[in-house]
């Protein structure tokens, strides 16, 4: 496969490598240049295909896409690092500090020129009065009039609000570019999937654990604990969240963890949301303590059902609208519309993003669907109440669209419910 080969030219006759973390000289493993090259090209392709002369960039996975780089997770909702993108030439980097003289050291790929010191406003704890907006507005002005495309319009993604006023005063005209960085990353390639699989093992021995170690007398928040210390232990380099749902919280499903003491005949689940090099998860388990009643497995096969239906219809050329119709309405499940239930049935792209595309739901996705795609790589994951009025069934899969169907990196057994230490 050539650096420009997109994932469809891989043999999906093969099973998906997870290999491990080393690198080796005995099989090819995860190419982090060629990964590079590859998500660089889909950026500059992106925006050729658009009617924009370049690209600013402040969302830290788009930076990271088109640049490489990466200063730690602490700076994801700083807004404080920025790139700018145009057509042909490599990206520019502003980062934190330090970290630009970093980048010149240790970032080969990266021209060091275009490697630079830069600082915004912190979220609005450095005051726009300072200077320093107006300063990088002008600078990043010049250097689109120096690549002959001042007057064109510039997609840029996300901003602190004061940081807008400054681009336009610089005279900049803006327009969305977090659409177009979103068809770049929509197609991924075998060094992506392989680091998606790969943080998706991560997460199939932490629920192990959890079957393990899912008793009576232990808290949500110890399970947290645990598995954020097997993640890290592993390599993960953020452990985003880790939802843990147990007994009469599952209904509505509210999306955190607290102290619940775990008891008998629980139903439980969980969703761990985790990063390998970048490249997340999204992977939800259920399980009961000890037993499990008959409404409880009726929820959990019900549950299933919706989930293996929508896994059967994915493969290129379907529409997402085909898929969300297989799942049921809001109200079938006891909502009363679909903005409520937004989320429990539904499906979403994974890459540097938790959420990419494409958004599989009934409250948008019957109206504006989209086209399935091979080496789009997403999460499916449905919901179902029980009818004791408390108890739910939550499962997710994560599956990479290949030329003929789909194949699930998720392994850990969900075919049935599993009970963890049972009575």
């Amino acid at each position: 496969m050539t650096d420009s080969d997109l994932d469809h030219h891989w043999n999906w006759n093969r099973a998906i490598p997870s290999p491990g973390k080393m690198g080796v000289d005995f099989e090819t493993r995860v190419d982090f240049r060629r990964l590079q090259r590859y998500r660089l090209a889909r950026a500059q392709q992106a925006l050729k295909n658009s009617d924009c002369g370049a690209l600013l960039l402040f969302d830290v996975n788009n930076i990271r896409y088109v640049s490489g780089t990466k200063i730690g997770e602490w700076e994801r909702d700083k807004l404080c690092r920025f790139a700018l993108l145009t057509e042909g030439n490599d990206p520019i980097v502003w980062d934190f500090g330090s970290a630009a003289v970093h980048h010149k050291l240790y970032c080969d790929w990266l021209d060091p020129s275009h490697c630079r010191a830069g600082v915004l406003g912190m979220r609005g704890t450095i005051p726009p009065s300072f200077g320093l907006m107006k300063a990088h507005s002008e600078e990043i002005m010049g250097l689109l009039r120096e690549a002959g495309v001042g007057n064109a319009k510039i997609g840029v993604d996300l901003a602190e609000t004061a940081m807008m006023f400054a681009l336009q005063e610089a005279g900049m005209h803006i327009v969305d570019g977090q659409q177009i960085m979103l068809d770049a990353r929509e197609i991924k390639n075998i060094d992506e999937i392989t680091l998606l699989n790969q943080a998706a093992a991560m997460v199939d021995g932490v629920y192990h654990m959890i079957w393990e170690e899912l008793k009576p007398g232990v808290r949500e928040n110890d399970i947290v604990a645990r598995a954020n210390k097997m993640l890290y232990e592993m390599g993960s380099d953020d452990v985003e969240a880790i939802n843990a749902i147990s007994g009469e919280r599952c209904n509505p499903h509210p999306h955190n963890f607290t102290d619940r003491l775990i008891r008998p005949g629980d139903q439980a689940f969980f969703d761990i949301l985790q990063s390998f090099n970048g490249y997340r998860t999204c992977y939800y388990r259920t399980f009961n303590v000890g037993r499990a009643t008959p409404s409880q497995n009726d929820a959990y096969i019900r549950c299933r059902e919706w989930l293996d239906k929508a896994i059967e219809a994915i493969r290129p050329g379907v529409g997402t609208d085909q898929v969300a119709k297989l799942w049921p309405k809001a109200e079938e499940f006891g909502f009363p519309d679909e903005l409520s239930a937004f989320g429990l049935q539904f499906g979403h792209g994974l890459g540097l993003a938790l959420h990419e595309r494409p958004i599989i739901s009934r409250l948008v996705s019957l109206e504006r669907p989209m086209e399935i795609q091979t080496g789009m790589v997403f999460a499916l994951e449905t919901y179902c109440p029980a009818s004791d009025g408390y108890s739910a069934a939550r499962i997710e899969e994560e599956v990479v669209v290949t030329d003929t169907g789909c194949k699930v990196i998720t392994h850990f057994p969900a075919e049935e419910l599993p009970i963890a230490n049972r009575y």
